[in-house]
This record gives C-alpha cells, structure tokens and sequence, in this order.
C-alpha cells in the first residue's frame, strides 16, 4: 500500500507540473518554489534549483511580464506563441526532474509524457484565447488568464497535497481536452481564414474592390 501511495504521489506531481508548465510556466515555478522554500514539500534532487532564490527571482520577473501580456487582447496571442518553444520543453524537464534519482528509462518515459501533456494544455489555452480575442471587450481575457493562473496554483497545490483527487481530475480534463482540441482548432481557422479574407480583400493584386 505504502508503494502505491508512492507511486500516486510520484506520478501526480510529474504530471501536475507539466499540466501546469503547458499553462504558465511562471506561475508554476514560483508556486513549486515557495512550497519548496517553506518546508510544505521535499524536492527531488533534479528540482532542487527551482527553490533557488536566483531562479524564482526570475520567474517572479517573467511572471508579472506575463501577467500584463496575458490580459491584452492580440499580444497574448503573441505571447503564448513565443512560449510554445518555451512552455512544453520546460514541462518535458519538470516532469522528468520530478521523478527523482530514477533509472534513465523512467525519466525519459516521464519526459515524454510531460511534454505531451504540457504541449496539450498549451494547445488548449493558446487556441481558446484566439477564440476568446475576437470578443470585443477585454474583460473576458482579465478573467480567462486569471482564472488559469488560480488553476495552476490549485493544480500544483493538489498534486503535492492531494495525489489521487488531483489524478482524478487530470484524467478528466484529459479527455475534455481531447473533445475540445479539434473544436478550438476548427474555430481558430476560421478566426484566421476571416483575417485573411481582408488582407486579401485590401491586396491590390487581386484586383477586386469590396465594399468595407
């Protein structure tokens, strides 16, 4: 009984990290940090340096960076483009650091979960912000990013303190995920065929005037 607790608790805080990491790498970093540095988790050894004063310093940084960008409508978009070379490589290392002094096949096993999963819930908000940017107004962003950052402090929050619920919910989320990636993606080409009807709508080359 006492491996399989083990066990819950390993593979819910690989996987935790990762989900969050696809989200807001910053956030992640700082919340793991602080439950580090407060004595509310023991690290493994390969996660050891993200309780550095250095490193949460910087994530702190990025975090507030983020915190404006992610509430602008257009440059969150942006944004989440840039991290998609950010966000699912460093949850791809989180989830293998956090599987410990493991041998070499597990960490990798945990890396490629990890940075699928993370390439998943990255998906998932980048794709969903576009469709959340053609609304009008910005609230909707406000209350869309902040609702993902109280969902990443949660989510990490669980994985430590609540493995199995936290299992649970992730394997739900999964598989909504799943429903909603084709969905999101359907919406978005059609976000990005209407502005490109325009482009075209405004190139002289065409040689077809449209009324505005």
């Amino acid at each position: 009984m006492e491996a399989l607790d083990q066990i819950t608790a390993t593979l819910a805080v690989t996987m935790g990290l990762a989900w969050a990491s696809g989200i807001n790498l910053y956030a992640t970093l700082l919340t793991l940090g602080f439950l580090a540095n407060s004595g509310n988790i023991q690290l493994p050894p390969d996660l050891l340096v993200v309780a550095n004063p250095l490193v949460m310093g910087a994530a702190a940084i990025m975090y507030c960076v983020e915190f404006v960008a992610d509430k602008t409508p257009g440059v969150d978009t942006g944004w989440d483009t840039i991290h998609t070379f950010i966000r699912i490589p460093a949850g791809a290392m989180l989830a293998a650091g956090a599987v410990g002094d493991l041998n070499p096949a597990v960490e990798i096993a945990a890396a490629l979960l990890g940075g699928s999963l993370a390439a998943g819930t990255h998906a998932t908000k980048a794709g969903t912000r576009v469709l959340i940017n053609t609304s009008p107004e910005p609230f909707s962003n406000w209350f869309a990013s902040i609702g993902e950052d109280v969902a990443v402090v949660a989510g990490v929050w669980a994985s430590i303190n609540h493995p199995a619920a936290f299992l649970v919910a992730l394997v739900l989320f999964v598989v909504l995920m799943i429903w909603l990636l084709p969905r999101i993606w359907l919406g978005v080409k059609k976000v990005f065929r209407f502005i490109g009807g325009w482009f075209r709508k405004d190139d002289p080359s065409t040689g077809i005037n449209l009324p505005p």
